[in-house]
C-alpha cells in the first residue's frame, strides 16, 4: 500500500470546501512512516547535505528522524516567540493576514548544505519564508522535501521559479 493511501482526507476542516490532508494517519502506522523516511532516505543519503531543516511542527518529526538517519544535524524553524535565543524572522502571508517564523541566528554555518522538511506544500509561503531564512545565514538549500503536494495551490511552481528544487512523495490534485 502506498504513502498517499496512508493519508487520510478530512473534509471541511478547518472550514467548508477545504479538503484537509491528514498525515497523522500516515504517521501512526509504522508501515506507512517508514515508508515515508525511507523515501526520503533513498533519495538523499548520497546527496552532500549538512544539516535538515524542520518547519513547525509536523517537520520536526520527519527532519527529526531523517537527520538521525542521515548522521546529520536538526535545526527547527519555529513560530514566532517560541525559540529561546537571538533570532532571524521572516513574515509571510497566509490567506487572512501575515505570520512569522524564526530561526536561531548561529543554527546554520555559512556555506552549509540545507535540506527543508514540511509535511505538505500547499501555496507556498511558508516554505518560501523557511528558505529565505536559511539564505539570511548564508546556508545554500539543497531541496525543499515534502510528503504531499497539492499542486492545484501552485507552492511547487512558486517556489521553483524562485529557483528551489522540490521534491514531493505523492500529491491530490483537485480531490
Amino acid at each position: 500500500m502506498p504513502i498517499k493511501s496512508r493519508i487520510r482526507t478530512v473534509p471541511h476542516w478547518p472550514k467548508k470546501g477545504i479538503m484537509f490532508r491528514d498525515i497523522t494517519t500516515l504517521l501512526k502506522d509504522p508501515v506507512g512512516f517508514k515508508l515515508c523516511i525511507d523515501d526520503f532516505l533513498k533519495r538523499y543519503e548520497k546527496k552532500e547535505i549538512d544539516v535538515v531543516v524542520g518547519i513547525d511542527s509536523r517537520g520536526f518529526i520527519l527532519g527529526g528522524a531523517l537527520a538521525y538517519l542521515l548522521g546529520k544535524g536538526f535545526v527547527p524553524v519555529r513560530k514566532k516567540g517560541k525559540l529561546p535565543a537571538a533570532t532571524e524572522r521572516e513574515e509571510y502571508a497566509l490567506e487572512y493576514g501575515t505570520d512569522v517564523i524564526e530561526i536561531h541566528k548561529d543554527a546554520i554555518e555559512p556555506g552549509q548544505k540545507v535540506l527543508i522538511v514540511d509535511d505538505l506544500l500547499a501555496t507556498g509561503g511558508t516554505a518560501a519564508a523557511a528558505a529565505k531564512l536559511v539564505k539570511k545565514l548564508r546556508g545554500e538549500i539543497v531541496e525543499l522535501a515534502f510528503i504531499v503536494d497539492l499542486p492545484d495551490l501552485g507552492g511547487k511552481k512558486k517556489l521553483e521559479a524562485a529557483g528551489y528544487s522540490v521534491y514531493a512523495q505523492t500529491f491530490f490534485e483537485g480531490e
